[in-house]
């Protein structure tokens, strides 16, 4: 069969709806995670921001920067593109701020893109809530004191986290993304409880996405990664019907 029969696979015509994403500089899987899961007829135009330092631990404090930094240039370089709508692709460096700035957020980049925003953690909260759930399991390569934090983002939202797991070791801006779908597999397993209805796998520079099939065949539950919620959310808005290239239980809200 030709690859332009299977509409899915077809990205010849590219009207259905330009979306701009802002990325951490240092994150090289978000990318590859949104246009594996890129709808036929979307097209995804990134921009990478900086305001924080490389080769620092991503702690709290510099996880926290990166989410006060002006990046006013940035969306001006988004804005450009005309998008339909807008993801800023780092959960950690919204949800240490807590709620209030994470939702301010979204509206100022609305406000300057002239398009629907989402941030990678109010989509978290907005997919837990499709699934009508709301006790999860958490896990992330952050350290304890963010992870602290997102506990906290959650349950202002709503949301038990009834137990929480990290990697186990400290790792720099560029070793959350080395970690390999079966590291993350790993990690979601070590936080799975029977009290959890979902496992959330907080981070948009993990490889989650690839890893979710396996761990949704192996808990019996519906995982909700950073990239998987943004994705969501974003087709939801846009009233964009399910498509071959998805994969988990959460697209069956859509």
């Amino acid at each position: 069969m030709s690859a332009n029969k299977d509409p899915a696979m077809n990205f010849e015509n590219r009207g259905m709806a330009r979306i701009g994403v802002l990325v951490p500089f240092t994150n090289t899987n978000l990318e590859p995670d949104m246009m594996s899961m890129c709808a036929p007829g979307m097209t995804m135009h990134f921009q990478r921001m900086g305001g924080y330092d490389a080769d620092e631990i991503p702690g709290s404090d510099q996880m926290a920067g990166l989410g006060a930094s002006d990046i006013s240039r940035d969306l001006g370089m988004i804005a450009g593109a005309r998008p339909a709508a807008v993801l800023y692709g780092c959960t950690s460096a919204t949800l240490t701020h807590g709620t209030s700035f994470d939702a301010d957020l979204a509206r100022r980049i609305k406000e300057s893109c002239g398009a629907p925003a989402f941030t990678a953690a109010g989509s978290l909260v907005e997919s837990i809530a499709a699934l009508g759930i709301r006790d999860v399991a958490f896990s992330s390569p952050y350290l304890g004191e963010i992870n602290r934090k997102a506990v906290e983002f959650l349950k202002l939202n709503g949301i038990n986290t009834v137990k929480c797991t990290d990697i186990g070791r400290e790792l720099g801006n560029y070793g959350q993304g080395e970690l390999t779908p079966e590291e993350v597999f790993n990690l979601a397993c070590s936080a799975d409880d029977p009290s959890s209805k979902a496992i959330v796998l907080s981070c948009t520079d993990m490889r989650s996405v690839e890893a979710i099939p396996k761990i949704e065949s192996y808990l019996k539950k519906p995982v909700v990664s950073s990239n998987l919620a943004m994705m969501f959310c974003l087709m939801k808005a846009l009233n964009l019907p399910r498509h071959s290239r998805l994969s988990g239980q959460l697209f069956a809200m859509l």
